[in-house]
């Protein structure tokens, strides 16, 4: 049953979200596209995968809203939004500064830029696997990252 144990779907509660630049966009759409691909999502309970999964913020806490495949809730998670605001505050600087740094600095400049843009990245995905493991939903680094990619995504006010 492992391999059942993973998310098929993705849904963002957007309803507060303004028009984004053409780069989030498709940050967001490749984080779940990658997150869709492969990733390792075992929420608390004895619940079967897989799972559907509905990301949202609401009253400054990061909702995950887990369901089955036929749409049943299972459970529903929520983490404080506040322990992020500095490390997305700190990514969204240094995303800025690559996209900057490509139109105009060397591969050099650049490659550097985007080891502290990864490392800043990690950070945020080990802080929001933290999170999520203490409320007992185990998922992989990767599949970290990619949430904390939408997390980033759904903390744009516009």
């Amino acid at each position: 049953m492992a391999n059942q144990q993973k998310i098929i779907d993705v849904v963002m509660d957007e309803h507060t979200v303004v028009r984004r630049a053409p780069n989030i966009e498709k940050e967001r759409a490749v984080a779940i596209y990658d997150l869709l691909e492969d990733n390792y999502f075992i929420p608390p309970g004895d619940f079967d995968g897989p799972y559907k999964l509905f990301l949202g913020v609401r009253e400054n806490r990061l909702v995950f809203d887990i369901r089955d495949e036929n749409d049943k809730e299972l459970i529903e998670i929520t983490i404080s939004a506040s322990s992020f605001r500095s490390i997305v505050k700190d990514y969204f600087t240094i995303c800025d500064s690559y996209f900057e740094a490509i139109k105009k600095l060397t591969p050099t400049q650049i490659e550097a830029i985007d080891m502290g843009r990864r490392g800043m990245h990690n950070e945020g995905a080990e802080l929001l696997r933290d999170r999520l493991d203490a409320k007992d939903l185990r998922i992989d680094m990767n599949t970290a990252r990619r949430l904390f990619t939408l997390l980033c995504v759904l903390h744009i006010k516009g």
